[in-house]
């Protein structure tokens, strides 16, 4: 059976027919920006998540993202909900130049932090295409918990290295602060993911930590569209496995 990013049910093959155009080598996003369009008048669709226990400040975190507001009344999220925003991601051309610019719509699932929950919140693993796993800086035990957040990505999301940026919130209450920089670093290191330190009051790297991840995102999808091409090349056109072959493994190199 011959297979291809059309046919196959990865999250990013999806998107395999808007990457045809796609400039090549290299990408870099475009500070993120509320564009108007029409429903519809999109070049990409992607699924982020949001995960951490309850209380860490998810729900300001992606409001303040979206609507570049605070608002600290929010009561706890119960099952799952979903913010959305436009932005506009641009490529890198040869040479350093400038690439073609492509509408990308975000949507931005919240989920809720309780056990009681937690069941509800991993069937959405498997369609998100990556990940906010964010702690509360005030809460030891919010840290803590990151190792099982992990534990429970690696064993629901679509591979078992998705695309994580591992989010310190509540930067701006420096006096109640419980976890260290050089703690949250050393985990993240460990893991071999970016690690951000935020502020949903103040707007404190919010912006940057949801397009560092949605840059690993894209890179991520050119490197599966270069591996199918290189495939497809090597076998003649046939990038599909052979009769009796075992399926591969649950990996995320494409």
């Amino acid at each position: 059976m011959m297979l291809s990013p059309e046919t196959c049910q990865h999250p990013l093959g999806f998107f395999w027919r808007f990457w045809r155009e796609m400039p090549k080598p290299g990408l870099e996003v475009e500070p993120t920006k509320t564009i108007t369009m029409t429903d519809g008048d999109y070049d990409y669709l992607i699924k982020l998540l949001a995960l951490g226990d309850s209380g860490v400040g998810k729900t300001t975190f992606l409001y303040r993202y979206t609507d570049n507001k605070f608002n600290p009344k929010f009561i706890t999220t119960v099952g799952i909900d979903f913010r959305e925003k436009r932005v506009v991601y641009n490529t890198q051309g040869p040479n350093g130049s400038s690439g073609k610019a492509f509408k990308v719509h975000l949507q931005l699932w919240d989920t809720a932090g309780q056990e009681r929950f937690r069941s509800l919140t991993t069937a959405f693993f498997r369609d998100a295409m990556g990940f906010l796993l964010m702690f509360d800086l005030t809460s030891q035990q919010s840290f803590l918990n990151v190792r099982n957040w992990m534990s429970q990505l690696q064993a629901n999301a679509y591979c078992e290295n998705p695309d994580i940026v591992l989010i310190g919130n509540k930067a701006d209450l420096p006096d109640q602060r419980e976890v260290n920089e050089r703690q949250a670093r050393d985990l993240a290191d460990k893991y071999g993911i970016p690690y951000f330190e935020t502020s949903a009051a103040t707007g404190q790297n919010v912006e940057k930590a949801v397009e560092t991840l949605l840059d690993l995102i894209m890179k991520r999808m050119e490197q599966c569209v270069e591996k199918t091409q290189v495939s497809d090349t090597v076998n003649g056109g046939n990038s599909g496995k052979l009769d009796g072959e075992k399926p591969a493994e649950k990996k995320c190199a494409c």
